[in-house]
C-alpha cells in the first residue's frame, strides 16, 4: 500500500511539473467605447490573466492589490503560481485623480470580465474567487457585499466561489473618509463600508488580518466587528483568522496558504454537488 501511494504522489507531483502556465498582459477590462473616452481610465484599467494551459475548469483568483486606494499596481503574487489556478491581478484608477466610488466600480468591471472570459481560457465561472490585500481586500468585499456593483453587468454577487480579503478595512475606507475631509480616526459606515453591507445569504467569507496591536489602526477589530455582525444576520460561512505576529503589510506571506487551503476547500464542496 505505501508503495502504491508513493507511486501516486510521483504522479501527481509530475503532472504538476508538466503543467504549463500562460500569462498575458494588459488586458483592457472595459470595452474600447467607454475606456478610449478618458486617458486615465485607459491607461490603469488593465489586468493580466495567468492560468494553467489546457486545464479544464479550474478554479480563479482575483486578486486586488493594497495601496490605500491611492498607490500600487497590479500584480501576480509568487505564491499563487504554479498552483493549478489561474490569477487575475488587477489595476484600477486612484484617487485623487477620481474619487469614490470610481475604483470600486473597476473592480467590479473587472470581475465581470472574468466571468465574462474565463471560460475561453478553460476556467468555470463556478470556481471565481476574489481576494487581495489592504486596500485591494476593501474592494472585494465591497464588491461582494454590495450587489448593485455586479448586478450592472447581470452577475449576482452571491455566485462568487469565496471572498478572502486580507487585511481589508471593513469600515469606510480611509481614503474616502479623506476625499470628504474627514480624519483617519473618525470612523464612519455608510453605503461605502463593507460593514453597512451585511448579509446573509453573501458567498463564503474568510477574513485574515495580522495581529491586533501590530496592525494599521483598528484593523483586526474592524473585521472581527463584521464577522460577529455577519453571524448575528445569520451568515453561516463567516470566519476570521489573525496571524499573531504579523503587522499590516508582513501579513500577506502567512495568509496566502490560508487562501490556497480555502480555494481548495470549496472547490472541492462545489465540484462534488
Amino acid at each position: 500500500m505505501r508503495a502504491i501511494l508513493f507511486f501516486l504522489l510521483l504522479q501527481v507531483t509530475y503532472i504538476q511539473a508538466q503543467q504549463t502556465y500562460v500569462t498575458e498582459k494588459d488586458i483592457a477590462y472595459y470595452p474600447a467605447s467607454v475606456s478610449e473616452k478618458d486617458a486615465y481610465m485607459n491607461a490603469q484599467c488593465k489586468l493580466d490573466l495567468y492560468y494553467p494551459k489546457g486545464s479544464k475548469n479550474f478554479a480563479t483568483i482575483v486578486w486586488f492589490h493594497g495601496g490605500g486606494l491611492t498607490g500600487g499596481q497590479k500584480e501576480i503574487p509568487a505564491a499563487l503560481m504554479e498552483k493549478g489556478y489561474a490569477v487575475v491581478g488587477v489595476g484600477y484608477r486612484l484617487s485623487p485623480k477620481v474619487k469614490a466610488p470610481a475604483y470600486i466600480e473597476d473592480a467590479a468591471a473587472a470581475v465581470a470580465w472574468v466571468y465574462q472570459h474565463i471560460q475561453s481560457y478553460g476556467g468555470t465561472t463556478r470556481l471565481i474567487f476574489i481576494s487581495g490585500h489592504s486596500a485591494g481586500a476593501y474592494l472585494g468585499m465591497m464588491i461582494g457585499l454590495d450587489k448593485k456593483y455586479l448586478n450592472k453587468y447581470g452577475i449576482d454577487a452571491d455566485s462568487i466561489a469565496g471572498l478572502i480579503p486580507f487585511s481589508g478595512q471593513a469600515i469606510t475606507h480611509f481614503t474616502i473618509r479623506s476625499e470628504r475631509g474627514i480624519k483617519g480616526t473618525q470612523p464612519v459606515i455608510d453605503e461605502y463600508a463593507p460593514l453597512y453591507h451585511v448579509r446573509n445569504n453573501a458567498p463564503p467569507m474568510l477574513l485574515i488580518t495580522g495581529d491586533r496591536e501590530l496592525e494599521m489602526l483598528g484593523r483586526y477589530e474592524e473585521n472581527a466587528y463584521l464577522w460577529r455582525m455577519m453571524k448575528l444576520a445569520g451568515h453561516t460561512r463567516t470566519r476570521l483568522c489573525e496571524l499573531d505576529g504579523f503587522d499590516h503589510g508582513g501579513m500577506a506571506q502567512p495568509a496566502f496558504p490560508l487562501l490556497l487551503k480555502e480555494v481548495a476547500t470549496i472547490k472541492k464542496e462545489l465540484t462534488h454537488n
